[in-house]
């Protein structure tokens, strides 16, 4: 992903889930993809997906099992 869509894409998420503390990480981007942190942690990737002259980016996000709440926290 170029800087320009690192930037768009950042902007959109912050905006859309109201939260400054999300950054893309242009220092792991490729031509494809780059990281999503939350402050400093490491919380998804981001594909750069274009088809057919369509353009879109998926947002994709891994939660292991070890991360939920025990079920007597909910």
């Amino acid at each position: 992903m170029n800087k320009t869509e690192i930037l768009l894409v950042q902007k959109y998420l912050r905006d859309t889930l109201g939260n400054p503390n999300i950054r893309l990480d242009p220092a792991t981007a490729t031509k494809d993809s780059v990281e999503v942190f939350l402050n400093e942690e490491f919380i998804a990737v981001i594909s750069r997906d274009q088809e057919d002259g369509d353009l879109c980016f998926n947002f994709h996000m891994a939660i292991l099992e070890e991360d939920l709440p025990e079920e007597d926290e909910l």
